[in-house]
């Protein structure tokens, strides 16, 4: 599980990875993926769980990762489709 600095830190270095600018998103701990967007929107609700006063809500986030191949990634919280770095479109 990430730390709230841990997250603040991936929030300020984007939605691309750098160097390379490949497309990130975020990995909850029950296994869903938020993307930035989504992350930004909710950064009360993780960093509320990120501080263990809500572990059970889904809004727990793991770590960040990057999408190189999944065109068909898709945010949990808004339904909508994620950047990859290589797949079709």
């Amino acid at each position: 599980m990430m730390t709230i600095t841990e997250f603040r830190q991936a929030m300020r270095e984007g939605q691309y990875a750098w160097p390379g600018g490949y497309p990130r998103y975020f990995v909850t701990t029950d296994g869903g993926v938020l993307s930035f967007e989504a992350a930004k929107e909710c950064r009360r609700q993780i960093v509320s769980a990120l501080a263990g006063r809500d572990t059970l809500s889904g809004w727990c986030v793991a770590g960040v990762d990057v999408n190189l191949e999944d065109p068909d990634l898709m945010c949990d919280h808004s339904g909508q489709r994620i950047e990859c770095a290589y797949g079709q479109d």
